[in-house]
């Protein structure tokens, strides 16, 4: 492997992780996303253009490889087993005591979302894109993703406000 994508790796490799895994909300499987997108790269790093940045064009293959996981047979059959084995519990009292009761909820209201429009949230809100680099990202134009983001803040505030929850207020819608 070249130490240039070594040096790309671990500059961008954390960013994509938490991408994938707004996606696919599991960290092995993000971690398997995200290997693939550099392996992605490494090959095909010739048709990398430059019209815009390393950081947004790698985002760019990180959803595509977590849309392409998301259809796939592989993933069905995750979460049939997953049902199954919903009594085994991954936390750790660690992890409770860090996951505060607030970003749970959030976080279970923008996974109901529809992927169309909590993917313009996770990139806008988590990943800090700009409309212009969400547009790159998903291949849509400027406008539509505006009309995304305003329609999914509606709907995420229409789930926050069933579940009587109020700590954001108005800042994020």
């Amino acid at each position: 492997m070249s130490e240039h994508l070594t040096a790309i790796m671990e500059e961008h490799g954390e960013y994509c992780l938490r991408v994938a895994y707004l996606y696919v909300r599991d960290w092995s499987i993000a971690e398997e996303i995200v290997q693939d997108v550099f392996l992605a790269y490494y090959l095909q790093q010739h048709r990398f253009e430059q019209r815009a940045s390393l950081k947004t064009y790698l985002v760019k293959i990180t959803v595509h490889k977590s849309h392409d996981y998301l259809r796939s047979w592989k993933n069905k059959r995750h979460q049939l087993f997953s049902k199954f084995h919903f009594g085994i519990s991954k936390r750790t009292p660690e992890s409770d005591v860090i996951k505060a009761a607030e970003r749970v909820t959030l976080q279970a209201a923008l996974f109901e979302l529809p992927i169309t429009y909590r993917e313009v949230l996770i990139l806008y809100y988590y990943q800090e894109l700009k409309v212009r680099e969400i547009a790159e990202v998903l291949g849509n134009t400027e406008n539509t993703v505006k009309t995304r983001l305003r329609r999914a803040r509606q709907l995420l505030q229409n789930k926050l406000e069933r579940s009587d929850w109020e700590v954001l207020g108005d800042d994020i819608f």
